[in-house]
């Protein structure tokens, strides 16, 4: 099969890799290589080709898009307040952040696949235990990681056209995001192992993708535009602690030392709770600093946030707190779209 990329410039013919004969980048990191040679061993055979498309769409998880849409449809606004949108480079830079996105979803399969494989099927949820391609044996682990690199080069390809053509500043925000991306679950860093994934993440659908995609519009990025961004960014941490609760027992099996593993559970869900009303708090408060007031317009998400913190307090079981992790989603989702929209009425 060949997959083709006219636009950046890229042919890579990738049969082989994705029937598991071929090492993808031929990597020369030790710990990476064992990752993808020795500890998913018996997973390379479990495979089916004919459920790779499954797993590729697994990897995309267009429900969890919804969180880096949001942040790009924030950004746009904020651009369009003071000028037109440049629509052809507002549709490259939604590619190269979907690429990156899919991108993390597959090399992290490959990083996390011991703690997906601790889940138990009772804790097994939407939105957390991972994508389970490998797990589910849709594809081996060296296919998964075959689909990675695909995705990391049209996403970095992504990145150059708009630095070359559009942006240069954009080289520094594309570069951090590559590495929060990849660096989330790989060696050396492991943020998510080290108690920096909600940091991470938080950076990333905050100030990353909202700031760069102003940027890439405007040219320029007043100090206006990372405080408008900063209440998606605690959301967005606290819906990745929200779907770390189902994984509390095998993340601390497989050493990954997030705030849910660190702390008790009680302390975790007020965390969250608390974490819900700063985001909150920061988009009534911002205004009184001089942002403009629509941007209070956000506040519409704050019921599902606030649902979500009580559900969670009250239930333990996984599928009882399902509901709960939608609702911070939408929460999320609701605030992007509000602040967003607030801006623009006004």
């Amino acid at each position: 099969m060949q997959l083709h990329s006219q636009g950046f410039g890229l042919k890579l013919n990738i049969s082989n890799i994705m029937e598991g004969k071929m090492d993808p980048m031929h990597l020369s990191a030790s710990s990476s290589e064992q990752i993808i040679n020795n500890n998913h061993a018996h997973a390379e055979n479990t495979a089916v080709t004919g459920n790779i498309l499954l797993g590729i769409w697994r990897l995309i998880d267009p429900k969890i898009s919804l969180a880096s849409i949001s942040s790009i449809f924030l950004g746009t606004c904020i651009a369009a307040s003071v000028g037109s949108i440049h629509w052809g480079w507002l549709a490259l830079t939604v590619a190269g952040i979907f690429f990156l996105e899919a991108a993390k979803n597959a090399s992290g399969e490959v990083f996390d696949y011991e703690a997906d494989m601790g889940v138990n099927d009772e804790d097994q949820s939407p939105f957390s235990g991972g994508k389970r391609v490998i797990v589910d044996g849709l594809m081996t682990s060296r296919q998964t990681f075959a689909v990675a690199a695909l995705f990391y080069l049209h996403g970095i390809a992504a990145g150059f056209v708009i630095t070359f053509y559009r942006e240069p500043l954009i080289f520094v925000i594309g570069l951090i995001g590559v590495g929060l991306a990849y660096f989330y679950n790989a060696p050396p860093a492991k943020l998510s192992y080290r108690g920096f994934g909600e940091l991470a993440v938080a950076v990333t659908y905050g100030p990353l993708i909202c700031c760069g995609t102003y940027l890439v519009q405007r040219h320029t990025l007043p100090t206006d535009v990372i405080l408008l961004s900063l209440p998606l960014g605690i959301l967005i941490a606290a819906f990745l602690v929200i779907n770390e609760f189902p994984d509390r027992n095998a993340d601390l099996a497989a050493g990954k030392k997030n705030l849910v593993v660190r702390l008790s559970r009680n302390s975790a869900e007020w965390l969250f709770m608390t974490m819900i009303i700063v985001a909150y708090l920061l988009l009534l408060v911002l205004p009184v600093v001089g942002l403009n007031e629509g941007i209070r317009l956000g506040i519409i998400g704050m019921p599902f946030g606030i649902m979500a913190a009580i559900r969670l307090m009250q239930k333990n079981k996984t599928t009882e707190i399902i509901p709960a992790q939608k609702w911070t989603l939408i929460s999320f989702v609701l605030a992007a779209l509000g602040s967003g929209l607030g801006l623009l009425i006004t």
